[in-house]
């Protein structure tokens, strides 16, 4: 059986301080289409940043140069980032991505007829008559089987200070769903807002990703700074949702990623199984790494019920692994893209790397 390979591996250099955060989706010709964030200057979350893609034709084993797809100063601004891409009842490609503005985010929905090769029709998802600070992860929207959109979302307060003239921000965060029933042409709220059950915290509920289960049920799921993702559930689309609580999987304050595989069924999650506690260095000489390492994935075969023992992506300690998108290939693999960056990249988000890995049956 073949191993695991690395057949991406961007770096940062000079000009492009960071890759990070992106998404796959098949084109009409076969091809795959990976589209992510690439940032100038500086590799921190708000830094000088465009939407780039590039493609395969072989299953991922080789890849195009980068091309600009959407750039920042459409919009008047220095940041765009954290690409979901979707194939819309329309036929065409949606990009589901964040514009950070002075104090708030929008998050956008633009449309492609021509398989990625333009994205256009750039629209807000985000309701314009209440502004905040709303975090959308890379690969996090999904399609029900009722046809309806879920745009999963972590929310902040944030603003000016009046007193100060300086940006506020509260990192301890709640969850709220956007969802479309029309395809993205039309965006509401879901009534609930998730809160954190817990205190004594700084993070509350980030990053959330949700799961459509057989039975129909959602299965959303947070980072959080509890030593655990947690976890909670819809019965009804995700209007409504249950309590969140401590789910089985272990990890610091980083993402999780929960995926079916389309032919199988299978699920799969990908995260750091890495608690924070006191012994686990949250740096490797000097490299801020957030204990995001190892990577490894698992599989259910049962909806989520039991899992398979963990098998490592990747486990080097100078590096930290985070934000992963996976992508089902035609000839028995998966590819895994996530920020892999370490001590000699200055970040471990700063690398963006893509690794095939072959499946086995199970």
């Amino acid at each position: 059986m073949q191993q695991s390979r690395r057949v991406l591996d961007i770096r940062p250099d000079r000009v492009y301080a960071r890759h990070s955060e992106g998404d796959f989706v098949r084109r009409a010709d076969g091809s795959i289409l990976f589209v992510y964030t690439r940032f100038f200057e500086q590799n921190d979350d708000e830094a000088p940043s465009a939407l780039v893609a590039i493609e395969s034709a072989d299953e991922g084993e080789t890849w195009s140069q980068p091309r600009e797809v959407v750039s920042a100063q459409t919009f008047g601004v220095k940041n765009v980032m954290s690409v979901s891409l979707l194939r819309l009842h329309s036929g065409e490609i949606g990009l589901f991505y964040i514009v950070k503005e002075a104090w708030y985010t929008r998050i956008m929905l633009a449309r492609s007829s021509d398989e990625g090769r333009t994205f256009g029709r750039h629209a807000e998802c985000t309701l314009p008559d209440r502004r905040g600070w709303f975090v959308l992860n890379n690969s996090r929207v999904e399609r029900l089987h009722s046809g309806r959109i879920l745009v999963p979302l972590a929310y902040h307060r944030t603003g000016l200070d009046e007193r100060t003239g300086k940006f506020f921000f509260d990192p301890c965060a709640c969850a709220c769903m956007l969802y479309s029933d029309d395809d993205g042409a039309t965006w509401s709220e879901a009534p609930d807002v998730i809160h954190p059950p817990f205190s004594g915290t700084r993070s509350g509920l980030q990053e959330p990703g949700v799961l459509e289960l057989r039975d129909g049920a959602l299965w959303a799921y947070f980072r959080t700074d509890k030593m655990y993702q947690y976890e909670a559930f819809s019965r009804d689309g995700g209007l409504h949702w249950s309590t969140p609580q401590a789910s089985r999987f272990t990890s610091p304050l980083s993402p999780m990623k929960l995926l079916r595989q389309p032919d199988t069924g299978r699920l799969f999650a990908f995260w750091n199984p890495v608690p924070n506690h006191m012994e686990k260095s949250q740096q490797c000489e000097g490299v801020w790494t957030g204990g995001r390492t190892p990577l490894v994935y698992a599989t259910s075969e049962d909806d989520g019920v039991t899992w398979s023992p963990m098998r490592p992506i990747e486990d080097d300690p100078r590096h930290g692994y985070c934000y992963p998108a996976a992508f089902f290939t035609r000839d028995g693999a998966m590819l895994v893209a996530y920020c892999a960056g370490g001590v000699e990249d200055g970040s471990c988000l700063a690398r963006l790397t893509v690794m095939k890995i072959p499946l086995e049956k199970e």
